[in-house]
């Protein structure tokens, strides 16, 4: 089973298995990518093998042949023109060529097989299971943000260990660690350590460093870098190597890695079929799509290289209708005591699993006449859709691996690493389950279908709606309610012994639904917070404090925020503390006025003063003077490359200035801090915990200031 698969400039394929002993290469000479050509409507009538003559002659095909496989999930096995190529960077060019090189109309044809990634390619292609047969060796090396930019490092970790001085010094430390570990992956702060140790060598006249196990063969350049913006955030994608015999992860580009662990990465190689190296770049929704083509590739079922699925036909009032969202039910903004929550475990997931939404079978032709989705109408096939051969394994092993963490916190002294073990790959596993039903309605999705996303909320909205209505008439009264979660607490109009039990009413819940409803926790207190312009309750905010736990839970307010500096999250994490200790504004209070003094002390180390904020364009681009503009003058100045996508880290130092001078970068040596913009940070923290007692910033700046007018009860 190869961890790493490289590929030769001169088509040979190197095949790396890890073993006790260290990793042993596998060569082969004799592989050709395939890709596939069919008729793009199934009732035309074409012939293939005009275009099968043409590529017979070409120089990059090593062989064609006409063979049967299905161009769809909705269309039965046909006639297909596989034409095998030479080398796997001419797969794309040769499939673009197809209408070129045939007298066929555009839109006439598709190509299938083409934009597969080189390593999940061969997996899929060969029938290689990529899943380490043994465990993986790692060796970190990273540098600091103020390398990041050097053709020259004067400075390098190595496994945690800080180098320092000439480059021969810090190739030599390298080199050494490379020998003493014989690492199968390397775990790089940033990818670009790899070219710049080879430039670093070339320069000094190091000819014998090398990173690489195949002699013959330094490393390669995967990708450039490049910037991309998704759902309206834009991100940075940057460039990716390749080191034959050594996986690279680049933890400056690696969701799944950096998310859970190496062996939550491991689990989704054995799911996905992408060996380590991919997988650790590879978003969500691709993994994902690797999971969906293999089980396409098991169904003899081909994958488009561009998506070309029609959204239905439908009346307008049926559009009306499923441009719908998840059930939401508004929470009442305040602090409600004795709540439980309860979730539907994993509700999109098991919706598409228990109600066979999947897009080979939403809205087919054998049950047009039946309404099998509440609210549109549309039909489902009995027949099994191929997503739920997909999910319905991932999430049968989610819930084992849940249980497995439950036995053991269970022990008397629990093993660790079994722990994050386990926690890793349930990580995973999450984040696929929860990706699966967004994945339906993008564009640009292999196998997506918008009636699949349709139908999924419209079982959703339909679900909780029940979930609602039984427990209200169970005696429980709803507080807030959003897509798979619902908050409810005793209603005060019911008798205690006219109330049904929470947990026979979840089972009973579950039993109608067919999807569990869980029992996820019980609150002394939550609050909910309004939102900031509005008295209306804010969906995603609130804050509770866990009934016989210390700790609170956390969601949507500063301490939950990537951005906000150490300082504010501690001060808001306090005064949660001590709202639950009093319930009392005025211990707030005291804890945000002591925080203020400390502050304008100067007591406050500049390291907990850190924000982090995304970089959204090039500095070219902006046209305020904001703060992230000032970084990133202040990091143009010291050649320091951040791009849109990546993150900025500083210090507000006078926030009344619009230059470079408003800031201070994180690594800089940092003397003072602007104490007046912190403190507003501190009320704005402030006001989250206490709006749902409501008070708002205005008011909190009144009491600091001993200026807050008088209330009739004042004078009682």
């Amino acid at each position: 089973m190869p961890f790493s698969i490289d590929f030769l400039d001169d088509g040979r394929v190197l095949e790396w298995e890890a073993t006790a002993d260290g990793a042993v290469a596998t060569e082969r000479d004799d592989y050709t990518p395939r890709f596939y050509v069919a008729a793009r409507d199934p009732d035309a009538d074409l012939d293939l093998t005009i275009l099968q003559s043409v590529y017979d002659q070409h120089p990059d095909v090593v062989a064609t042949e006409m063979v049967t496989r299905r161009p769809g999930f909705r269309r039965d096995e046909e006639a297909v023109l596989a034409v095998d190529v030479a080398h796997i960077n001419r797969v794309t060019p040769l499939a673009r060529q197809a209408r070129q090189l045939s007298a066929y109309p555009v839109g006439d044809i598709a190509c299938f097989n083409i934009d597969l990634s080189r390593e999940f390619r061969y997996c899929l292609e060969t029938g290689v299971d990529p899943t380490p047969a043994s465990e993986l060796s790692t060796l970190r090396l990273s540098v600091p943000v103020t390398e990041t930019s050097n053709d020259v490092y004067g400075e390098l970790s190595v496994t945690g260990d800080t180098v320092t001085g000439s480059p021969t010094d810090i190739l030599t430390a390298v080199q050494g660690a490379l020998e003493a570990h014989d690492p199968d992956v390397l775990v790089c702060s940033t990818s670009e350590i790899v070219p710049t140790l080879y430039e670093m060598a070339t320069d000094a006249g190091v000819d014998d460093f090398s990173l690489s196990r195949w002699p013959d063969v330094d490393y390669q350049q995967l990708a450039n870098q490049s910037t991309y913006s998704s759902y309206g955030r834009v991100g940075h994608s940057p460039a990716r190597y390749n080191v034959p015999g050594r996986a690279i992860i680049d933890e400056s580009n690696t969701f799944f890695y950096g998310e859970t662990n190496l062996d939550g990465v491991l689990d989704l190689v054995s799911r996905s079929k992408k060996p380590v190296q991919e997988l650790a770049w590879a978003s969500i929704g691709n993994v994902l799509t690797a999971i969906q083509i293999c089980e396409a590739h098991d169904r003899g079922v081909l994958v488009p290289w561009n998506s070309w699925r029609h959204e239905f036909y439908k009346p307008m009032g049926t559009l009306h209708d499923a441009d719908r969202g998840g059930f939401i039910f508004a929470p009442e903004v305040g602090v409600h005591e004795n709540v439980h929550e309860l979730d539907f475990s994993s509700l999109y997931p098991n919706i598409i699993c228990t109600r066979n939404v999947s897009p080979d079978v939403i809205r087919c032709d054998c049950h047009s006449d039946r309404d099998d989705v509440p609210g549109l109408g549309y039909s489902i096939c009995d027949d099994r859709g191929y997503l739920v051969d997909v999910l319905q394994p991932i999430i049968d092993a989610r819930d084992e691996i849940k249980a497995a963490i439950r036995r053991e916190k269970e022990q008397d002294d629990p093993d660790e690493d079994r722990l994050a073990e386990l926690e890793g790959r349930s990580g995973a596993l999450k984040w696929i389950l929860v990706a699966c039903f967004g994945y339906q309605g993008f564009s640009n999705a292999k196998f997506g279908r918008i009636e699949c996303h349709e139908a999924i909320n419209a079982f959703a909205r339909e679900i909780l709606l029940t979930a609602k209505q039984r427990l209200e008439a169970g005696g429980w009264r709803v507080v807030h309610g959003i897509v798979d979660s619902i908050w409810v607490t005793p209603d005060p109009d019911v008798n205690d012994d006219d109330r049904e039990d929470l947990e026979e009413l979840a089972t009973e819940i579950t039993e109608t639904v067919e999807i569990r409803l869980e029992h996820e926790a019980h609150y002394d207190w939550v609050a909910f917070v309004p939102q900031r312009e509005s008295d209306a309750g804010a969906l995603t905010k609130y804050f509770g404090k866990v009934a016989g736990d210390d700790d609170f839970k956390i969601r949507g307010i500063e301490a939950r925020q990537r951005s906000t500096p150490p300082f504010i999250e501690d001060v808001q994490r306090s005064c949660l503390e001590r709202l639950d200790a009093t319930r009392s504004r005025d211990a707030v209070l005291d804890c945000l006025q002591d925080a203020i003094k400390r502050l304008h002390a100067g007591r406050i180390p500049v390291e907990q003063l850190v924000e982090r904020n995304r970089v959204s364009k090039p500095l070219e681009g902006y046209t305020q003077n904001t703060q992230n503009v000032a970084a990133l003058k202040r990091a143009r100045d010291q050649d320091l490359a951040v791009h849109p996508g990546q993150d900025i880290e500083y210090v507000v130092v006078d926030d009344g200035k619009t230059s470079r001078e408003r800031v201070a970068l994180a690594h800089e040596e940092i003397d003072s801090y602007d104490a007046s913009y912190y403190e507003t940070q501190l009320i704005r923290a402030t006001e989250s915990v206490l709006s749902p007692l409501g008070w708002d910033r205005t008011d909190i700046q009144q009491e600091l200031s001993g200026a807050r007018e008088p209330e009739l009860t004042d004078f009682q």
